[in-house]
């Protein structure tokens, strides 16, 4: 066996689980068909929940340094400001919730921070073009070469390789009258501190996003056609009607259209689809490329152990489930920029069995403060914890959910997944400071 994972794709899904594995020690391969890393924005919305991820994985710190939090939304009829407002407005940090608030931080910076963190560079310009699977393993070839691996795991977005050789079921619909251009320029005649909208009428929408970090703003706008520097240019002229707003030049574009998609199944034998490999949906939320962050978050520690790898696709295909759905609501509302609903953050989404007040096992455990230090700090690291507070102990995942409330419900854990206690720690946290 080369390696224990094979990784495809090297967006933040499979950036992710690379970076999970390797502090685990656990021999992988990231490979990826395209010659560079992707140059876009793409997503630009960080949520609270994958922010706590990257506090794990130790790479929080220059995430938080290179976005913005709570940025102006704003909205013009030509130079007129009708009205400004914060999606988030009242959010702020708790002990429980640390980060309480989506970011605004283009994709490709997401990206960077990830690579620069893996101690192993990715391994672009290798298509994969082939892949059976037996008792003991995957046989793949990349870049035409003939790699074994106990795991393959699809994070090759919406259009996937590896989905589609296995002949899995992407089921759901395009809707082809709901498209959007979009694209990373840049403009002069724009403040950097608001996001910027115009357009009363859907099909005249035009946004422009400052990217933080970067001398670019996002451009989306409703409509068709060949996506081009000067047709954004024409769009940014006709619905701002401004003649000194000006595009200069354009570093990506792209026409996208709306695509509510999810797999039937997550897993086959020795393969896995996570991400958009997995599910698409609606940019309204800013959710994708956090569901994918937290679909690897979930896998990862599964791998690394070899135990409770049914529980992926069981604990996963729900959350997708509920994404498409609400994404798609909040498009089809028509104010896809309110004031979200906390479902956004993804601090609510929990993998309970069972109901019930209070924390249960299956909910994200949350921050707070001891005497030994904060929460999300003696949780850090790649093992199962258990926190002995003073009314009792918790078991907490690798991937920061609750397994267990209780010594009893503790020990019947580890006593149906015996390989999880030799991934284990206790850690005292007796009382508030």
């Amino acid at each position: 066996m080369d390696i224990q994972v094979l990784i495809i794709g090297a967006g933040p899904t499979g950036l992710t689980l690379a970076l999970d594995l390797s502090r685990r020690g656990v021999p992988f391969r990231i490979v990826d068909a395209s010659q560079a890393p992707f140059a876009g924005s793409r997503g630009k919305g960080l949520q609270p929940r994958s922010m706590e991820v990257f506090h794990d994985l130790g790479v929080i710190e220059p995430v938080l340094a290179s976005g913005t939090f709570h940025m102006t939304m704003r909205a013009y009829k030509g130079r007129e400001v009708l009205r400004e407002w914060d999606v988030h407005e009242g959010r702020v940090p708790t002990a429980e919730r640390p980060y309480a608030s989506t970011m605004l931080i283009p994709q490709f910076r997401v990206e960077q921070i990830l690579r620069e963190a893996l101690p192993q560079p990715v391994e672009y310009g290798k298509p994969l073009t082939s892949f059976s699977q037996d008792d003991s393993g995957v046989t793949a070839v990349v870049g035409g070469e003939t790699v074994r691996a106990k795991y393959l795991v699809g994070c090759d977005g919406g259009k996937s390789f590896v989905r589609k050789e296995l002949g899995v079921s992407f089921v759901g619909e395009t809707h082809e009258d709901q498209r959007m251009l979009v694209g990373d320029v840049r403009i002069s005649g724009l403040d950097r501190d608001h996001w910027h909208q115009w357009g009363g009428r859907v099909d005249k929408w035009l946004a422009l996003c400052p990217l933080p970090g970067t001398d670019l703003f996002q451009f989306q706008a409703t409509g068709d056609g060949e996506p081009s520097l000067e047709l954004y240019r024409e769009i940014v002229r006709d619905r701002t009607g401004l003649d000194d707003v000006v595009v200069h030049d354009a570093t990506w574009t792209s026409l996208y259209r709306m695509n509510i998609r999810m797999v039937d199944r997550f897993r086959t034998g020795r393969v896995f689809l996570a991400g958009d490999a997995a599910h698409v949906h609606s940019p309204a939320g800013a959710q994708g490329m956090n569901t994918g962050i937290q679909d690897a978050y979930n896998l990862g520690w599964k791998l690394a152990m070899e135990t409770l790898l049914d529980t992926y696709e069981s604990e996963r295909k729900p959350v997708a489930e509920w994404l498409l759905g609400m994404t798609t609501a909040i498009m089809m509302s028509g104010k896809p920029f309110e004031r979200r609903g906390d479902e956004t953050l993804q601090l609510s989404l929990s993998y309970r069995t069972e109901e019930g007040e209070g924390l249960r096992a299956g909910d994200r455990m949350p921050d707070g403060v001891t005497e030994q230090g904060r929460i999300f700090d003696l949780l850090r690291g790649p093992d199962f914890v258990t926190l002995d507070f003073p009314d009792g102990p918790v078991l907490v995942r690798p991937d920061g959910y609750v397994a267990a409330i209780g010594r009893s419900a503790i020990d019947a854990y580890f006593g149906a997944n015996p390989v999880t206690q030799l991934h284990h720690r206790r850690v005292a946290a007796r009382t508030a400071a």
